[in-house]
């Protein structure tokens, strides 16, 4: 049984997902086994035939799939939840996160002393979007960061490895995949970095603008404080009772 799980969600990257399963499997060739999971999230494009027409080239290929769009937090979190491995890394199906980063990534969660790491975030340098993603990004982060002090500067990279069980303990909502390294410390785990390389999109478009993403993330930022302060009063149960 693979200890090790690929998540990818995946809406309308029928050019970009065989090349970058392509790119997986040579990124981990030194791993003894692992599988693929990529979450269909209700595409409209030929993502499902690309998908079916690499599990003959690709055997650790597993495919799931939405019939309607849930976003981008339900189809990790179906991804996760039908995984067999312990740990999970995730990048996003565009192709810009290089699959190259993923030994790193895994590797801190594998490490001696290790117990109390939750999750590795990756951290995108040179990043390659538009100045207005980027700067808007800047921001989020920087507001994001003064209200949940989670101490991760760039949370919107897809690139990212925990540990599944303790993934599964975690609020469910949409877009909870924007605030995983506050909701670990949440649960007390330890949050730790990697600094990851980002290239620019293959093909196709992106599925949000940056005006969804502030309008859904203003909700999304007070509701997470609100999660992070009910944990911090709740009273523990005597179990001894």
């Amino acid at each position: 049984m693979t200890d090790l799980s690929i998540v990818i969600p995946a809406k309308n990257e029928a050019e970009n997902l065989p090349a970058l399963i392509d790119e997986i499997v040579v990124a981990l060739s030194g791993e003894p086994d692992f599988e693929v999971i990529v979450v269909d999230d209700g595409s409209t494009d030929g993502t499902a035939q690309a998908l079916l027409a690499a599990r003959a080239r690709f055997p650790m290929l597993r495919v799931l799939r939405h019939e309607t769009s849930g976003g981008q937090s339900a189809a990790v979190h179906s991804g996760v939840r039908a995984a067999r491995g312990a740990i999970i890394a995730t990048l996003d199906g565009d192709g810009q996160n290089p699959p190259a980063n993923l030994p790193a990534l895994i590797a801190p969660l594998r490490a001696a002393g290790a117990g109390r790491i939750g999750i590795v975030a990756g951290q995108r340098v040179a990043r390659q979007d538009t100045l207005s993603k980027r700067l808007a990004s800047r921001f989020a982060n920087a507001l994001r960061g003064a209200m949940l002090d989670d101490g991760t500067r760039d949370t919107g990279c897809g690139l990212k490895a925990f540990r599944r069980e303790a993934f599964l303990e975690l609020p469910f909502f949409n877009h909870m995949h924007r605030y995983l390294p506050a909701l670990f410390k949440r649960d007390g785990w330890t949050v730790a970095h990697v600094d990851v390389t980002h290239r620019g999109r293959g093909a196709g478009r992106s599925n949000y603008s940056n005006l969804q993403r502030a309008l859904v993330g203003i909700v999304d930022l007070f509701g997470v404080m609100w999660l992070i302060r009910r944990r911090k009063t709740a009273t523990p149960r005597d179990l001894s009772e």
